[in-house]
């Protein structure tokens, strides 16, 4: 089966960057957000409607309607009520979950904002959160937002990665490097 992940990502960046665009003309960038984040809980929390969104098997009308009956129901309207009927309407309802972390993903590149996935050993204080992101804002000059979790098979240290880039100053990382060396020597 071929791999379509690389298609998906390009129609949510071109779906994402238009309701952008139409968001920011309108000046309801953090209601579009709001709202799209309403209707991915509302994917998150319901195996039909996960089902709809997913399946080749339903029509455009079927999705068409069905997307209608549950924006209305869930007060959503205006530009992303809109926005997901066209969606339905053109068959890219499998997309939405990429569209909406795009979009997220667009704001956050517009506000000069970037997000840290961070795995710590364990879980940060206050304080260490506050200096790990002053020390990566001083790298990237970005305001940095901090995605943090314990994986305690790190032992120490922390692993990060921004976009691309990657840090791992884990504990079983070095303990691995180690051995590996080891080998190599004896």
């Amino acid at each position: 089966m071929a791999d379509n992940s690389h298609q998906i990502s390009g129609v949510a960046e071109r779906y994402a960057s238009s309701l952008y665009e139409l968001a920011a003309d309108a000046k309801s960038i953090d209601a579009v957000a709001k709202d799209l984040n309403r209707f991915q809980a509302m994917i998150d929390g319901s195996a039909d409607l996960q089902r709809l969104v997913n399946s080749p098997v339903f029509s455009a009308e079927d999705q068409s309607r069905s997307i209608v009956a549950l924006i209305t129901k869930a007060g959503i309207s205006g530009l992303v009520g809109n926005f997901l009927k066209v969606v339905a309407r053109n068959r890219r309802l499998f997309a939405v979950p990429a569209i909406i972390q795009s979009y997220h993903e667009t704001v956050a590149r517009e506000r000069g904002e970037v997000t840290a996935d961070v795995k710590t050993a364990h879980a940060l204080s206050a304080a260490q959160e506050k200096e790990l992101k002053a020390a990566l804002a001083s790298v990237t000059g970005k305001t940095v937002t901090l995605n943090v979790t314990v994986d305690a098979s790190l032992l120490g240290g922390l692993i990060v990665k921004i976009g691309s880039r990657q840090v791992d100053t884990s504990l079983r990382t070095k303990l691995s490097t180690l051995k590996h060396t080891l080998k190599e020597v004896g």
